[in-house]
Formats: structure tokens, C-alpha cells, sequence
């Protein structure tokens, strides 16, 4: 899939709210979410900011959820500032390898600010993929060492095939639901990036 990793907001406008696949929520206030995002960015995001995590299971995991179809998983979130209208956008993009079968697959979208759960026990951002391709929620472990993942499904796309052959759905199964992935240093996630830019900014960090 060709593409930068932030594409432009208003191409995606129409489709973005039909692919949030979320559960009832709340806004909350903007000092908690600029706390979250200090917590998800190590520090107020700035201008532009990336974080990255990863996790590659191991086959003691593996053999405990034998239908967990994913046996690594990258995910990189990125904020930046949107001066035209004073807001900041977020964006993730999501690499998958399967147990038992090859290739590279991912995704990507935008995210929503961060909102609460009904129960306002956890705060998170939504993800949606375009065009009713499904999504993720991101939360985050109690110490910040680790991304909460959840997902009931997304598109992926396998790197090595054209367009048209690639696009397929990651179901959440018994075993694909959540997922827990340890923060990296952004540039474990370089292989997610396709802009030239946007690849020089992120290994910088």
C-alpha cells in the first residue's frame, strides 16, 4: 500500500466516523487529555511526535493462545500540530506478521482525541481505518511501558502485492482481541513509514 504515513485530513473526512468500530464513551476535559498525551509521548507532543511500540510473541505465548493468529506486532502513533485550525491530529500506523503464514502486513488512519470509557476508568485514543476498514483503541499500562491495544477488526495490507490483490480483514478471534506491545525506540518502527520525511523526522528522535 503506497502511501504517506499522514495523508491529508479532508480526504478521509467522509469515511473516517463510519470506521471508528467503538464502545460508548465520553469526551474528556482538555488538562486530561494533554496529560495522556504526555504519558503516550513521553512529553508534550510538540510540533510533531512519534511513539512506538512493539512485541514479538514468543513461542511460549504462542502455545498458551494457539488461535492467536498474530505472532508480532508494531504500532506507531504520531501527533502533530494542525496550526490552521489549533488542535493537534493523531494518526497510527499498524504492522502485523502472521504464525503461519508469510509476508509483512499493515494498516493506518487517524485517531480521535483521547476519550474516556463509559466507566471513565481508562482513557484512550479510537482509530479508525478509511472508509469502513474497521480500527483500534490505544490505551495505555498503568507505568507507560506498554500500548493496549484492542480491535475487533481492520484492513491490512500485505506490502509485497498491488493494491487491488492486498487488502484483507485481521478479525479479533478468540485470541486476536488485545494486545499488549512494549514501547521502542521510534525507530524500531521505521519499516512502517513509506514518506521519505516522514521516515528522516522519525529516525531523528
Amino acid at each position: 500500500m503506497k502511501q504517506t504515513f499522514l495523508v491529508v485530513a479532508l480526504a478521509a473526512a467522509a469515511c473516517v466516523g463510519a470506521a471508528l468500530t467503538v464502545e460508548a464513551q465520553e469526551g474528556i476535559d482538555k488538562a486530561k487529555a494533554a496529560a495522556f498525551d504526555n504519558r503516550m509521548f513521553a512529553g508534550p507532543p510538540g510540533a510533531k511526535a512519534y511513539a512506538c511500540f512493539v512485541r514479538r510473541y514468543d513461542a511460549n505465548h504462542l502455545a498458551q493462545h494457539p488461535k492467536q493468529k498474530v505472532s508480532a506486532m508494531k504500532l506507531l502513533v504520531a501527533a502533530e500540530d494542525a496550526p490552521e485550525d489549533g488542535t493537534t491530529s493523531y494518526s497510527f500506523r499498524l504492522g502485523v506478521t502472521y504464525r503461519h503464514r508469510p509476508g509483512n502486513f499493515d494498516s493506518s488512519g487517524y485517531c480521535n482525541h483521547a476519550i474516556a470509557t463509559e466507566s471513565g476508568h481508562e482513557i484512550r485514543f479510537e482509530c479508525g481505518v478509511d472508509c469502513e476498514g474497521g480500527g483500534i483503541s490505544v490505551a495505555l499500562s498503568k507505568d507507560d511501558k506498554s500500548a493496549i491495544a484492542r480491535l475487533a477488526s481492520i484492513r491490512m495490507w500485505n506490502r509485497n502485492k498491488p493494491d487491488d490483490e492486498a487488502s484483507e480483514e485481521l478479525l479479533a478471534g478468540a485470541d486476536d482481541k488485545i494486545f499488549r506491545v512494549d514501547r521502542a525506540a521510534p525507530g524500531e518502527c521505521a519499516e512502517l513509514v513509506t514518506d521519505r520525511k516522514e521516515l528522516a523526522a522519525l529516525r531523528h528522535k
